[in-house]
């Protein structure tokens, strides 16, 4: 992540999402301001209800005193209601805008953020970060205005009333002060260390209950219990800490501001015997003593959530302000863009490409790399795993960027391009296929968002997929679950493979595209691709040589190098690395066929 950041920069970032909901700040404070003077007044009110009304042994007094009592008492909560309820909508409604922010953003982010920095701490930081922060926006900050206004009017009548009785009780807090301000430092700097803990607890749970049947299988099970028991006993001792300082502040406050009032009611005691007040000054005295220190007590309680809520906000803000590697041009494809690529003699140039992943810069993935490829040609890459070949899907759809070179599609800069106008001329089927726990039709419509049902059925029928989905037990409306965990590895494929043909992109990009199909399945789905490849221009990474043998081209490629090119008989005349895959894949009689 990048270098946390500081309150100012924190506050700054977050008023954009506060200042739409102006007017409601407004009635908030004034509803704050209402709640605190009237929970000032009733001071006054206890005074006049002891001097007027029980001094006075007049019931028609006692009476009058009640009720002006009783009447600030319903303002107060009146006016509280009012109060909470703005605020929590305001907090509710902050933290709601500001998960859409950031997952937006995220959206936009190139993949070598997500290489760098784990979904699960991601998605805490959205999740636990955010819930966190809502709670301090919707009560923690309005109890810290409140009580500010609190202290501020609580002094100010103290003054006014005593003052002599107010210095000596002002006297204690500097000493309150200094420890709000030395714990409220280590509380936030532990609150930070806290959250990232319970975002390694939820990383490491994440990992385990996704990969759950490769722990059962591999009868893991007690090693990953201990093992998650020492990630939870971190998060717990870290947040054992942070709770000791949280403690100690509680302690301090408490102690030195009720030390303070005890001393206060000794001298005021002392002018009560003496007749200087009245027993009603020293009550209304003693009201506005226990409302100021109630106002530090509350203050310090609600800096240590401020606290945590300054570390989750530097988390959060963080993903904010993360900037994507890969920068989107502005132009759009302009028409004879267009029809080069459907039309046109040359489609895909790479030009001397160098590319090192970001997490691996010492090693180059590709190197030196020149190649193009033309219009409805199908250009099949072959080679040993880490050659480099999905590394060209990756550039190609600008996950990434070369460090060096040049990638031209229909003769421009892929950089020139917006990205949504660049990614929408490929449909991809990767090697491992994705799914999403949503029915088979939103599954597929993801490649195509205005598709009708006709189109998406039609897809699924020339994938090979539309049999086994309707035998589904919802058929089309059938939720998948995470990853597609109630299909097969086969069928899984299927259903990329019709969201692929569901796009109608003219370059496809397929990455072993049957490699997880049975015989019979793998046969019924290279009849349907050879139509849907006709006039299209196709990139295979083809890691069973059989599903090659009739591309236009086949690419050898070696260590993010091209070492040959021809046609498979070619290929295995002039490229011994090419014959050896081949030996092991088939029969001397098969080769002496083809």
């Amino acid at each position: 992540m990048n270098e946390p950041l500081n309150d100012r920069n924190a506050i700054n970032t977050l008023l954009p999402f506060l200042r739409p909901y102006r007017r409601q700040m407004v009635f908030a404070l004034i509803a704050l301001v209402v709640t605190a003077g009237t929970m000032l007044s009733l001071g006054k009110g206890v005074q006049f209800l002891i001097d007027q009304g029980l001094a006075s042994g007049s019931e028609a007094g006692l009476i009058h005193a009640l009720l002006i009592f009783m009447g600030l008492v319903f303002l107060l909560g009146v006016g509280s209601f009012c109060r909470f309820y703005l605020v929590s909508w305001i907090g509710e409604r902050v933290v709601a805008d500001i998960r859409q922010a950031v997952f937006a953003h995220l959206l936009t982010l190139s993949p070598s953020f997500f290489e760098d920095n784990s979904p699960s701490e991601i998605q805490s930081r959205i999740t636990t970060d955010t819930t966190l922060l809502q709670s301090v926006i919707g009560s923690s900050l309005s109890i810290a205005l409140r009580s500010s206004l609190m202290l501020l009017g609580g002094i100010l009548f103290l003054l006014i009333m005593h003052f002599k009785l107010t210095l000596i009780l002002l006297t204690c807090v500097p000493f309150v002060i200094v420890p709000v301000l030395y714990f409220g430092r280590r509380v936030r700097s532990l609150s930070r260390d806290s959250q990232d803990e319970i975002a390694n607890v939820g990383r490491y749970l994440s990992q385990a209950l996704r990969h759950i049947k490769v722990v059962q299988a591999y009868t893991h099970e007690k090693h990953d219990v201990q093992r998650f028991a020492n990630t939870v006993d971190q998060a717990f001792n870290v947040s054992v800490k942070r709770i000791q300082q949280r403690s100690w502040l509680t302690l301090m406050v408490i102690l030195l501001s009720m030390s303070g009032i005890g001393v206060m009611l000794w001298f005021g005691g002392k002018d009560v015997i003496s007749g200087e007040i009245s027993a009603g000054d020293l009550a209304s005295f003693l009201f506005y003593s226990i409302v100021v220190a109630g106002a530090v007590a509350a203050i310090s309680e609600v800096m240590g959530e401020l606290q945590r809520a300054a570390g989750a906000t530097e988390r959060i803000m963080e993903l904010l302000s993360a900037r994507s590697a890969v920068v989107s041009g502005s132009e759009r494809f302009p028409e004879e863009a267009m029809n080069a690529i459907r039309y046109g003699e040359e489609v895909i140039r790479f030009e001397q490409v160098e590319f090192r992943y970001p997490s691996r810069p010492d090693h180059a993935a590709l190197k030196n790399l020149s190649f193009s490829i033309k219009q409805g040609e199908m250009l099949a890459l072959v080679g040993p795993s880490g050659a480099g070949k999905s590394t060209l899907f990756e550039l190609l759809l600008r996950f990434y960027d070369p460090q060096q070179g040049k990638i031209s599609l229909a003769n421009q800069n892929i950089k020139q391009y917006a990205l949504a106008e660049l990614r929408q001329h490929f449909a991809l089927v990767p090697q491992e296929t994705v799914l999403f726990d949503q029915s088979v039709a939103d599954n597929l419509g993801y490649a195509n968002r205005s598709a009708g049902v006709e189109a998406i059925q039609d897809a699924a029928e020339k994938a090979n997929a539309h049999d086994f989905i309707t035998r589904l037990d919802k058929g089309y409306d059938t939720r998948l679950g995470e990853d597609g965990v109630r299909l097969s590895g086969g069928q899984r494929q299927r259903i990329a493979i019709a969201r692929a043909i569901l796009k109608d992109a003219p370059i496809l990009l397929l990455d072993e595209a049957t490699s997880a199909l049975d015989a019979e399945s793998e046969n019924k789905v290279q009849a349907a691709l050879v139509p849907l490849m006709k006039g299209r221009t196709t990139l295979v990474i083809a890691h069973r040589l059989a599903t090659v043998l009739n591309a236009d081209r086949i690419m050898v490629m070696d260590q993010g190098e091209i070492i040959a090119q021809g046609t498979h008989a070619e290929l295995l005349e002039s490229c011994p690395l090419y014959k050896r895959l081949a030996d092991l894949q088939f029969s001397q009689s098969e080769l002496s066929m083809s």
